[in-house]
């Protein structure tokens, strides 16, 4: 299975709703294994991370006046990428890992761009 990155309004009586993506979009927020071993590990924690780990305990929803600042977390983690691949748990080579990690930050920051433009939220689940 693998996380889900989503954009979503909030409709005037406050319910969420997620805006559709295209059939051929790819938005993988990465495996769900992930929720642990990639941002909900202590290495991410000891970077600064705070919206990325929450998923560790349960699916993120980052409400529209948080995403500048789930951005500075997203372009951080970007920062440190390779310390992150060295850092947290995988199956695979260093290189893979990596090459993975920087897919789905891209893949979480364009869905956060997009929240912004639109005054929406981003959601990973």
């Amino acid at each position: 299975m693998s996380l889900l990155v989503e954009v979503f309004v909030r409709e005037p009586d406050g319910k969420r709703q997620i805006l559709d993506v295209p059939d051929d979009a790819y938005h993988s927020g990465g495996f769900e294994s992930w929720r642990r071993t990639v941002w909900g590990s202590e290495f991410v924690r000891s970077l600064g991370a705070r919206f990325l780990p929450v998923l560790a305990e349960r699916d993120l929803e980052v409400e529209a006046e948080q995403v500048p600042e789930f951005l500075s977390e997203v372009g951080l983690l970007r920062a440190h990428l390779d310390a992150i691949a060295h850092g947290t748990e995988n199956p695979r080579t260093v290189e893979e890992h990596r090459d993975g990690i920087e897919l789905r930050l891209r893949i979480i920051e364009e869905s956060a761009r997009k929240a912004v433009e639109i005054g929406g939220g981003v959601l990973i689940w």
